[in-house]
């Protein structure tokens, strides 16, 4: 099973929750080899998920979203090995609100989305509440 986009009750579980305090959310992608794009064009995963980059990147920016840590996982020490990721980062949003308005937004989810529909075999949304950074784990 692949998770590309959010379920209902997912959506609404998220919504229900406190939209002005900060919130970060962590993504897992792993891309496509080929894109799926449904009018057969052809590009690989990563060019399909560059091409949503560049059409939510204005959107994201206008939300006041930032990305605060990016990496590229080499291996998973604990947990699933078949899940392997290509992308991880963090992207950082002044509330809720912001998110969602990025999510609702009409050049978005027409000029965006499908690009990342088509680049991602399969992926993780974690919403975070920060929390104050130290020298311990717990």
């Amino acid at each position: 099973m692949t998770h590309i986009d959010p379920t209902r009750d997912a959506f609404e579980l998220f919504k229900g929750l406190d939209r002005d305090q900060p919130i970060e959310m962590l993504n897992l992608i792993r891309l496509r080899d080929q894109a799926a794009y449904p009018d057969g064009r052809q590009a690989t995963g990563l060019d399909a998920y560059k091409a949503y980059g560049r059409e939510s990147g204005p959107v994201f920016a206008r939300v006041g979203g930032k990305i605060i840590w990016r990496g590229k996982p080499q291996l998973t020490l604990i947990g699933p090995s078949e899940e392997a990721w290509h992308l991880a980062f963090i992207a950082a949003y002044p509330g809720a609100g912001a998110f969602l308005e990025m999510v609702t937004d009409p050049h978005y989810q027409t000029k965006a989305v499908p690009h990342r529909q088509a680049g991602v075999a399969d992926s993780r949304l974690i919403r975070h509440a920060p929390l104050p950074v130290g020298d311990m784990f717990g």
